[in-house]
């Protein structure tokens, strides 16, 4: 007996959700993130916390307490408001400098990570393109995190940071220089529109759910194999290893609203 398309819609909704029910039983399912990132396996560094797995839902407080960099340090390197510092989101620094992303030299949650790599001197591979604003550059090498050839090519990857402006405006007071202030103090984007969660859609990748907050643990058990290239378009994974993008989008989906 053949099944109609839509059975095997809910036959596979109920699938995963059956899976996230058992895994929650066994007390491997989480719908609230630890803010602790997962931590090195193997080698000289074994047992300590990963740079690799810091996400966008981290705030510069989170990766204090899991690196011991203070977050006036994180303030200084990516140009935001120490008073803004302790809880202020990674991701909101795409948010805060656009303009830089749509000039292709985008800052944001993996020049976090790069940076606190080569601040702590943990081990990190790059997998994308990473820019660092000059004032992580500049930082990393006044206290000789890095030097000679490592400087030289940190030089390279800096980029001019916008000024940044977070004080109260007077009333009647509204000036385009005030608006990244807005995105900082606020979590708002620029012209008062406040900045949109994830919606995961054809051409969301593995790395921005990442991002969201999800842990690789929680994607693993959505799709019910390892976790790809993190790069790797969700629904071209889906399309390769035969799975149903809309059932695995509406796992993943709620993993994201639930951060």
């Amino acid at each position: 007996m053949k099944m109609r398309a839509w059975m095997l819609g809910v036959v596979a909704v109920g699938i995963m959700f059956g899976a996230v029910l058992i895994s929650d039983a066994l007390g491997y399912w989480q719908t609230e993130s630890t803010k602790t990132p997962a931590v090195i396996s193997t080698g000289e560094f074994a047992g300590k916390a990963d740079p690799a797995d810091i996400r966008g839902s981290y705030s510069f407080g989170d990766v204090e307490a899991a690196f011991d960099i203070k977050s006036e340090v994180l303030a200084e390197a990516f140009g935001v408001d120490p008073a803004e510092a302790e809880g202020f989101q990674l991701k909101s620094l795409e948010t805060l400098y656009v303009a830089l992303a749509e000039a292709g030299t985008e800052v944001g949650t993996g020049s976090v990570r790069y940076f606190v790599a080569l601040y702590t001197g943990l081990p990190y591979e790059l997998t994308e393109e990473v820019y660092l604003p000059q004032p992580a550059v500049d930082l990393l090498i006044e206290e000789g995190k890095v030097a000679g050839e490592a400087a030289e090519a940190l030089k390279e990857i800096a980029v001019e940071i916008p000024a940044v402006e977070t004080s109260v405006e007077a009333p009647g007071e509204s000036t385009a220089e005030s608006a990244p202030a807005a995105a900082v103090s606020t979590g708002e984007a620029e012209g008062g529109v406040v900045a949109e969660d994830l919606v995961i859609k054809g051409k969301t990748t593995f790395r921005e759910v990442l991002d969201a907050g999800v842990s690789e643990a929680e994607i693993r058990s959505a799709i019910g194999a390892e976790m790809p290239n993190p790069l790797t378009v969700i629904k071209t994974f889906c399309t390769e290893q035969g799975l149903d993008f809309e059932a695995v989008k509406t796992v993943l989906q709620a993993l994201v609203d639930a951060e």
